[in-house]
């Protein structure tokens, strides 16, 4: 088996844990067996996730196989500034975010027993024209760099697991805010923005605002 089928075969079996792992069956299965795992489940997620990719990414960066296209001229301004502010708008819908919860400290701090998201519906400026845009903007940061093999085959993967990782987290998010995300869905696109699917300001307001279902 060559270096580029033995990378697909990693990333893939990253993708699948990370998946695996993220997903509420997996959580309520930990809960059961080891109730005192909880509150640093996220915490140990998170740090795991990292501590997994370094290698892939060494992997990757370390055997990039022959090139495939190189951003030259004007076109490397339009790649790099694309990127640029991608980068631009994850930090700014970072603001929208409680970064204890993300990261798990919160969890662990309070000995939370609950596998379930605590937080509020997140709506962000950017929420209001996609539903997931972290991925939409991790994908423009994945296409706008120079490509080779190797690259190819982590951006394909990558792609793929935000496509389907989307849908993943949308079925624990109708879990957790019920219709009014069924709603959030009808309205907004998820990935690519649509100039004629979009959220206004004040219905956006009002489901983020709204009880969460079942509390």
């Amino acid at each position: 088996m060559n270096d580029l089928a033995l990378l697909a075969l990693g990333w893939i079996a990253y993708f699948a844990l990370h998946s695996a792992l993220a997903s509420l069956a997996v959580k309520h299965a930990v809960a059961a067996r080891w109730p005192r795992v909880v509150p640093a489940y996220r915490l140990g997620f998170n740090a795991l996730a990292v501590l997994l990719i370094l290698p892939l990414l060494a992997w990757t960066l370390s055997h990039p196989g022959p090139d495939l296209w190189r951003w030259t001229g004007p076109w490397r301004w339009v790649a790099d500034g694309a990127a640029v502010l991608a980068l631009v708008g994850v930090a700014w819908t970072l603001r929208d975010y409680d970064g204890r919860e993300f990261l798990g400290l919160r969890q662990w701090r309070a000995r939370e027993q609950r596998v379930e998201d605590q937080e509020r519906l997140h709506l962000s400026i950017l929420h209001r024209f996609v539903r997931h845009p972290w991925y939409s903007l991790g994908l423009v940061l994945v296409w706008t760099r120079d490509m080779d093999a190797a690259r190819l085959v982590a951006a394909s993967l990558a792609t793929g697991y935000l496509v389907v990782g989307s849908w993943l987290e949308e079925r624990k998010l109708l879990v957790y805010y019920g219709d009014r995300y069924r709603l959030y869905r009808e309205r907004v696109p998820g990935l690519i923005p649509l100039p004629w699917r979009w959220l206004d300001a004040e219905t956006a307001a009002r489901l983020r605002a709204g009880p969460t279902e079942g509390s």
